[in-house]
């Protein structure tokens, strides 16, 4: 005879809870400081390059666009998983759509660094003249601006020393914004290097040189990120879990003959064990062995005598 069961991990409730998302006001209210502050030194720029005939300036209130069409889909995301946390049409809840978030952000600041590799090169090729002057405010108020970002963004998480747990308490949406944020500060601070150096020293090609290596840094965090959260909506074995529960069980009289554990969240995770013994225990007393295992939140076992 088959003894089948599935419910919330939480053995003292039959209901279940599929609120698995992780976002906090704090993190939306965070990023909305940033997207106003963005947005507002973007108009400047603009209307001041226009006004002044500033390429540079220009060029770096667009640039700002690209950021706040970032910040803009953070926002997007924490509003919307807030909105469906409890909608019966998402089996698990919204708990990935921060990791949806931060994937989209990360393939945009991917695409923020193949362009500035491609305008790099056509410099190589196309030397233009350089308003140094101006093109160092620029740069200064720029960095000034995202240092200022970067520290309302810094997720204050504490890191874990294993692999599984490493990020994975961070929000993945507020970590997308403020590698953004980071990826223009670095941007600025290059920029600031490679203007002093042609200023002063007339070494003019360092510009766009300065703008590969940004460029290069930039696709690598971009990578980091894209990994990560791809690993969360892929439904990657989380493998460091996996073994706690096999753990967990070994002094079982059981076979575990069929496990697997995932994201649901970016602090949640689900199990699904299939397990076989000539002397099946109460579901109730597996899942109290299990109890102690972090993020272990929604767990379903199936016991085959």
């Amino acid at each position: 005879m088959d003894h089948q069961h599935q419910a919330a991990f939480d053995i003292s409730s039959q209901a279940h809870q599929h609120d698995f998302s992780h976002h906090t006001n704090q993190g939306e209210q965070r990023t909305l400081i940033v997207l106003t502050l963005t947005a507002i030194t973007m108009i400047v720029e603009i209307v001041a390059g226009t006004w002044f005939g500033s390429m540079a300036l220009l060029a770096d209130g667009w640039h700002m666009g690209t950021h706040l069409a970032a910040f803009a889909i953070t926002i997007f995301v924490y509003r919307y998983a807030r909105k469906h946390v409890n909608n019966p049409k998402f089996s698990f809840g919204t708990g990935k759509v921060s990791s949806l978030g931060g994937f989209a952000s990360a393939i945009a600041l991917a695409v923020v660094s193949l362009l500035m590799i491609i305008e790099s090169i056509t410099r190589f090729f196309e030397p233009q003249a350089i308003a140094f002057n101006q093109a160092i405010l620029v740069a200064v108020i720029g960095l000034l601006v995202n240092l200022v970002s970067a520290w309302i963004l810094k997720d204050d998480h504490h890191h874990h020393h294993d692999e599984e747990h490493s990020h994975s308490h961070q929000d993945h949406n507020l970590r997308a914004a403020y590698m953004h944020v980071l990826a223009d500060a670095l941007t600025s601070l290059l920029a600031i290097f490679a203007l002093l150096a042609g200023k002063y020293a007339g070494l003019n090609w360092l510009d766009p040189v300065m703008g590969i290596v940004g460029a290069l840094v930039i696709s690598k965090w971009a990578w980091g990120l894209i990994s990560l959260t791809s690993s969360h909506l892929l439904d990657q074995q989380c493998q460091t879990t996996e073994n706690r529960v096999r753990e967990a069980l070994k002094d079982e009289e059981i076979e575990i003959t069929d496990l697997h554990v995932w994201h649901l969240g970016e602090k949640s995770l689900s199990a699904v064990i299939s397990i076989s013994s000539e002397a099946p225990r109460s579901l109730i007393a597996y899942k109290q062995l299990l109890q102690h295992i972090p993020k272990l939140r929604h767990v379903s076992i199936e016991v085959h005598k």
